[in-house]
């Protein structure tokens, strides 16, 4: 079913148990899988509605002057997603499942908006910098750079954070990425070659998750790949062990997958973890109606 939802009128598609839902489920976005089509989103489609659960699943909003969507203009999505979901699947269990950048923003829409569960796979515990600047480490570790390299690193994303905060001047900051640009490992640390003409462009760089855990209530499921480069897995449930009081959590760590819940670092339908599959469909299928 093709629909259209929110402020922007951002098109969606709910795909529907043929029988009475047992339960619903709101699919939110990683930062650059940004399109309801993305294989991760479609496969929820394909697995969940004949097991009773419904799935909706839209296009991200745009990026404006390519900055990144802020969580919270997420979030006002994520729950106009919501209320569109209830108003097909009445009164059944409703959730939402988020990946990468879209936990952030299913947690603090649950905070906002209650649900009755979240599902978050590849979920950091701590901001989108200290976050990035564990996973561009990491790149540069799997592909063989040292600890000079990385010490250049940390050095490079802190006065590119600085800027972006008001505290390093552009001129300083970009002279810095001239000379960091003829390295070769530049290509793995996710900073532009030219800043921007004013800071401020990256709002959510210092969100703090867990002032925002710690108000979440409802059942959890973090499903993390063992080897995941992009996110601090033991630090991040420390934050969530340590804020979450109030929500049952369920951590899963899934074999053979990295960042996405796939074998071998695919980023297809056929890639997707069987073990991924098994435990999202037991664990949903206990928190809906029977």
């Amino acid at each position: 079913m093709e629909l259209r939802l929110g402020e922007l009128d951002l098109p969606a598609t709910l795909d529907l148990p043929a029988g009475p839902p047992r339960g619903g489920l709101v699919v939110l976005h990683g930062s650059h899988a940004d399109r309801r089509s993305y294989f991760l989103y479609e496969h929820l489609a394909r697995l969940l509605p004949p097991a009773g659960i419904a799935v909706l699943r839209y296009d991200r909003r745009p990026r404006l002057n390519g900055n990144d969507v802020p969580l919270t203009a997420q979030a006002d999505d994520a729950a106009a997603a919501l209320d569109v979901l209830r108003a097909h699947v009445i009164d059944v269990p409703v959730g939402l499942w988020g990946f990468s950048q879209g936990a952030w923003a299913a947690t603090l829409t649950a905070t906002r908006h209650p649900v009755d569960f979240l599902v978050l796979v590849g979920c950091s515990g701590v901001s989108p910098a200290a976050q990035m600047r564990y996973g561009t480490a990491e790149q540069l570790r799997r592909h063989g750079y040292g600890e000079a390299d990385l010490a250049e690193l940390d050095r490079l994303r802190g006065v590119a954070e600085g800027f972006l905060r008001g505290e390093v001047p552009r001129a300083a900051a970009q002279a810095e990425l001239d000379v960091a640009v003829r390295q070769p490992w530049f290509p793995l640390v996710h900073l532009p070659r030219e800043l921007p003409d004013a800071p401020g462009g990256w709002v959510d760089m210092d969100f703090d998750p867990e002032p925002v855990i710690a108000k979440v209530s409802c059942p959890v499921l973090l499903c993390y790949g063992e080897t995941d480069g992009w996110t601090p897995i033991e630090q991040s449930l420390v934050v969530w062990r340590r804020a979450a009081h109030d929500a049952e959590l369920t951590v899963a760590r899934l074999a053979g997958c990295d960042h996405a819940p796939t074998l071998g670092g695919r980023d297809d339908l056929t890639g997707v973890s069987p073990d991924y599959e098994r435990i999202l469909l037991d664990w949903l299928g206990r928190r809906a109606v029977r």
